[in-house]
């Protein structure tokens, strides 16, 4: 899979910009549970009130706090806190102070907080509101903690008056602090959490006593923050849509410069290479596995960057959150691991079977596709159905299995979310009720911690799709680092063009990779221009093979193939094959018209060309009967023409590029004697001055040839003219006396 990943550098400054986005992508998704929080714990259960420390309070009221603080905590507190006095404010000022504090209309006096050090005053006014707020209270609390000062004081006091301030300012100093320091042991214990949400509550009721309007700054802060979470959502929105439109670009980008390299490779790879990998399996390659790698790459940028900033950013926002439930946290993940191990280690075999049963079933359908009407003309349909039904049940029951595991593996991962959710509940619960953690700490705690399971399971998952794409990986790169045998020469040699088409085998041996023994032995010959060389021989005597080598299907073992007395290894395969005129054995046509068809090796050839090369080819008769010429469609593989028609177009096609060299390897054999006749005549009359290299079973053909080569075994066992041959030629002689009467022997 990194290998492939080289294809992704053209790409760099876009992925990078993804990673930018899918950070961004990740921050606003990590923020709104942070603004949820706030909403639920600022904004509905505190009014809206960010902090304990009040922004302004009564002069009365601050008397009262200050006789429960220490005197570093008084000076720490007063330091922070101003008298308002209309003199030091502007006009506009302080009619801005009238709107936002009413009971300054009154001439009441008032404290306002400069804002600075709020942990600090926090800290110094935390204990003594949460006293002063009980004192003035009139719940069970309050009513029990003032019975119990009352009690301890002498009845002459507490039968003037039950004010505990009062009484306060009436008692010696010395006595007032044993009093305060009692009254702060029994809050020394008491959670920060607790004092702090006792000093919201009271910075409410001063706030309304001074005129602030409570309800309208709950309501705006409600509304701001949901602003706020609108536009995150917004943002992170637009930027999960950019992150998908610019992964799917990216991924399609890689699939373009996989599909033409490995397109591109496959062109180069000589026959060996080609036995080596199936035509199924190289259009699997071509196709199915790159979008496999395609597919899983979209997964890749847009999981593997994210889930690691998501997961990593929800684990510190849950420590800053809550640090007390982190082992629900653990305890989530671990199972979600267990789950998708225990699935890996039973899927994983199957996930990486599957490319292979593709590649099997392609195989199949083509085959019995291809090979249609030979499988009806021996009546074996119901074999080729049941090999069909095979290949196609293994697929089905591979991919069921696999799917089958994908579909239990999500309701469990829910119900570890759900069951997460539920513990969450449960344990959040009792801390909010001991005054631990804040409602809205709970919920926040609840979507860190899905955040942070669901990063887990996207990189789980994954996982269980990556294996898939590895293989598919795998067999793209097979095909990318395959070795061709065949390659051109670092440095060309030019070709000598006074020798003109002249074509010589010099001590050739070739053997098949693996074989072990040399289909072709020490073969010697030269054809020469204005000449035809007929090769023949029995089956499997070496005819195609040796036809092969001259354009490099295959390289020779030892020896040498000349052109122009120039080694064939020492120039460039498309130089050498510019030479070559080749008509295979079976007539392949291309899909689009006739005259494409003649004119694929020579786009750029005349009308004249063409008609002359169909004329030589004798295909003028059968294009003029066709309605559109030779606009004629040809259909995929020429299967709308004749087998004679397909040799006679595959022919004109190697006429009209007016090569030096003229390749007939058993082209003639789906021709009638009356159209092979005309057809050799013409090629002697047309393109007498190139050499025509012929490979035919019939001896009609190759009759008038000015060099016969007999092979047998791989060998030439004799050379020479038709006659020749007759006389001192054994095989030759068979070979003769199989196709021609006994008069026309004797006659020879």
């Amino acid at each position: 899979m990194l290998k492939l990943m080289k294809f992704l550098k053209a790409s760099a400054l876009t992925i990078v910009f993804v990673i930018l986005l899918l950070i961004l992508q990740a921050n606003c998704d990590l923020a709104l549970p942070t603004y949820t929080a706030d909403i639920v714990n600022t904004g509905i259960m505190q009014h809206g009130i960010k902090s304990s420390v009040p922004s302004a309070i009564r002069k009365s009221e601050l008397d009262k706090i200050t006789m429960f603080m220490t005197k570093e905590e008084k000076d720490t507190t007063l330091q922070h806190f101003k008298l308002m006095k209309q003199g030091d404010y502007s006009e506009k000022e302080w009619s801005d102070y009238l709107k936002k504090y009413p009971i300054l209309k009154n001439e009441t006096q008032l404290y306002i907080w400069d804002g600075e050090e709020e942990d600090t005053v926090s800290k110094s006014i935390g204990v003594p509101v949460v006293i002063t707020g009980l004192l003035e209270g009139d719940s069970d609390d309050s009513i029990k903690m003032k019975e119990q000062i009352l009690s301890n004081l002498p009845k002459q006091i507490t039968d003037q008056t039950t004010d505990i301030f009062k009484i306060f300012t009436m008692l010696p100093t010395k006595n007032v602090s044993q009093i305060v320091t009692a009254i702060r042991e029994q809050f020394n214990s008491m959670p920060e959490m607790q004092i702090t949400q006792a000093g919201v509550y009271y910075v409410n009721i001063e706030y309304k006593a001074i005129g602030v309007d409570v309800d309208g700054m709950q309501v705006s802060y409600v509304f701001i923050a949901g602003l706020k979470m609108l536009a995150l959502a917004f943002v992170g929105m637009l930027a999960a849509i950019l992150v998908a439109f610019l992964s799917a670009r990216v991924a399609a980008k890689m699939g373009l410069d996989l599909r033409s390299k490995v397109f591109k490779r496959v062109l180069s790879f000589s026959n060996r290479e080609m036995d080596q990998f199936s035509t199924a399996s190289l259009i699997t390659r071509s196709t199915n596995d790159i979008q496999q790698v395609q597919m899983m790459m979209v997964m890749l940028i847009k999981i593997v960057f994210y889930a690691p900033i998501l997961a990593i950013g929800g684990i510190f926002k849950v420590l800053n959150t809550n640090t007390s439930m982190s082992w629900i946290l653990i305890v989530g993940v671990g199972a979600i691991f267990v789950l998708i191990g225990t699935l890996l280690v039973i899927a994983m075999p199957k996930f990486k079977k599957m490319q292979t049963l593709i590649d099997r079933i392609n195989l199949v359908t083509r085959e019995i596709l291809t090979g249609l009407p030979v499988i009806r003309a021996f009546s074996t349909v119901k074999q080729e159905e049941a090999r069909f039904e095979k290949a196609n049940v293994d697929l089905t029951k591979n991919t069921l299995f696999v799917n089958r595991s994908m579909a239990f593996m999500m309701p469990a991962l829910m119900l570890i979310m759900n069951l997460i959710t539920i513990l969450i509940l449960w344990v959040g619960a009792d801390k909010v009720d001991t005054g631990n953690m804040q409602v809205g700490d709970m919920f926040a705690f609840i979507q860190y911690t899905m955040q942070i399971i669901m990063s887990f399971l996207f990189l789980t998952m994954l996982s269980i799709m990556l294996p898939r794409a590895i293989v598919a990986a795998g067999r793209i790169d097979e095909i990318l680092v395959k070795n061709t045998t065949i390659t051109d020469p670092t440095t060309e040699e030019t070709l000598n063009e006074n020798m003109k088409g002249v074509l010589e085998f010099r001590n050739v041996s070739f053997r098949y990779p693996n074989a072990e023994e040399d289909v072709l032995s020490d073969i010697n010959f030269v054809a020469k221009p204005g000449e035809t060389t007929a090769i023949i021989g029995s089956t499997g005597s070496g005819k195609s093979t040796l036809i092969n080598l001259i354009p490099r299907f295959y390289d020779v073992t030892s020896g040498s193939i000349l052109i122009n007395g120039t080694d064939i290894k020492n120039v460039k395969q498309d130089t050498l094959r510019k030479k070559l005129g080749f008509v295979p054995q079976k007539g392949v046509l291309f899909t689009g018209t006739i005259e494409s068809n003649i004119k694929f090796g020579a786009q750029d050839a005349s009308d004249d060309v063409m008609n002359r090369a169909a004329r030589i080819a004798q295909a003028t008769e059968f294009i003029d009967s066709k309605t559109e010429g030779y606009d004629e469609h040809i259909s995929q593989g020429g299967t709308n023409v004749s087998g004679g028609q397909k040799q006679r177009l595959s022919i004109a096609r190697a006429i009209a590029k007016n090569p030096d060299i003229y390749v007939f390897d058993d082209s003639f054999s789906a021709l009638d004697f009356k159209t092979d006749v005309a057809l050799r005549k013409s090629l002697k009359e047309e393109i007498a001055d190139s050499t025509i290299i012929i490979v035919a079973q019939r001896i009609s053909t190759i009759m008038n040839a000015e060099q016969i080569l007999v092979l047998d075994e791989g060998r030439i066992v004799s050379k020479g003219t038709h006659k020749e041959l007759l006389q001192n030629c054994e095989v030759y002689q068979q070979i003769a006396a199989s196709q021609l009467s006994k008069e026309e022997l004797a006659n020879e």
